[in-house]
């Protein structure tokens, strides 16, 4: 699949974080901690933002610890971020 591997810019970046709060970078890694009512509330969470990642064919790391779901988004092949990381961040923010 071809699509555009140019990585953010620094002003783009901070811009979806002031849009987005929650999430902030590690490294080259966007990466944001749920909280959510329960285990069963974590996983459907889940299940929502995977859905979202197949149809755009971009798929975050994910951790489970019970209530807390993290997601670790970067584009691999583009060696950082990319719009495609910001665009699944905010569907993420959306499937809350």
């Amino acid at each position: 699949m071809a699509y555009d591997r140019t990585p953010l810019g620094e002003g783009e970046l901070l811009e979806f974080l002031a849009k987005h709060p929650g999430w902030r970078v590690e490294g080259k890694e966007l990466i944001r901690t749920f909280e959510l009512p329960s285990f069963r509330d974590a996983v459907a969470f889940v299940v929502r933002v995977a859905d979202a990642a197949e149809r755009e064919d971009h798929h975050p790391d994910f951790d489970i610890r019970y209530r807390k779901v993290t997601l670790r988004l970067t584009t691999h092949d583009a060696g950082g971020l990319t719009w495609r990381d910001s665009k699944l961040a905010a569907l993420a923010d959306a499937a809350l």
